[in-house]
């Protein structure tokens, strides 16, 4: 993604996220979110920008480090905070499946989720430059977080949908979550199926062959297109895309 520092402002009303500490603000002050210009710099990037700016849904698939949840995000504060937009809310869908077992965590469900929002608090500081950008949205009830846990007998309207680290979901989890998209919303699946963090073995086997065959009905589907991101597509760093390369290869030689 482009590291252009060009950024198009928002004026979000503020009042509703002023500290209870002081004096509310009058209504007729904004707060001021600027989003930054981001520009594919891959193939696949460009055919993911293609895609959503023709009404498609996605399904974004492969390497890590090729910007998946980073372009899906952009693509969707994009859309959600113009003026015009059709969309009330952007929603962030994640499995809440550790990477590796950590135990019990104390605490409500709220405090326990807050783990797995760490890395789209990141995205959105840099898309909007701020440090509070997702707590403020999060407050104000423009994004939410959801976690597939709890999502039976949900329907989403007028929502952009962000389902991230898809491959962590189990068939029956996919089925509840696309059929939860109710009228006016766009949704983007994206994932890694060599990512898988389900636990034991077994599970990581059953897990995989669950999304490739979700993969299959969408490809199946004209309101979806599915992107596979490869290793031309990594631009986090050249370090992890040169680690990714050789460990694929490695990996192969032990097959």
């Amino acid at each position: 993604m482009s590291r252009k520092t060009k950024r198009q402002q928002f004026d979000i009303p503020e009042t509703e996220v002023a500290d209870k500490r002081r004096r509310p603000r009058s209504p007729d002050q904004t707060l001021k979110l600027y989003l930054k210009t981001v520009n594919p710099l891959t193939e696949n990037q460009r055919r993911t920008f293609d895609s959503y700016y023709s009404g498609q849904n996605l399904l974004l698939m492969g390497s890590a480090g090729t910007g998946k949840s980073f372009l899906s995000l952009y693509l969707g504060l994009n859309d959600l905070l113009k003026e015009d937009s059709e969309f009330k809310k952007l929603i962030i869908i994640r499995s809440a499946v550790p990477s590796r077992d950590i135990g019990f965590l104390p605490g409500t469900q709220k405090e326990k989720m807050k783990v797995y929002e760490l890395p789209y608090k990141q995205i959105f500081n840099e898309l909007l430059g701020r440090g509070d950008a997702y707590d403020i949205l999060r407050n104000k009830g423009i994004v939410e977080f959801e976690c597939t846990s709890f999502l039976r007998g949900i329907t989403f309207n007028d929502a952009l949908i962000i389902v991230d680290e898809c491959q962590n979901n189990s068939w029956g989890e996919l089925v509840t979550l696309i059929t939860r998209v109710g009228e006016n919303c766009r949704i983007i699946f994206s994932g890694d199926y060599f990512q898988s963090d389900l636990n034991p073995k077994h599970q990581r086997d059953t897990s995989k062959g669950d999304i490739l065959k979700f993969q299959k009905v969408i490809e199946s589907m004209s309101m979806f297109d599915v992107i596979g991101f490869t290793h031309e597509d990594i631009v986090r760093s050249k370090l992890v895309k040169e680690f990714i390369i050789k460990s694929d290869m490695i990996s192969n030689d032990y097959n």
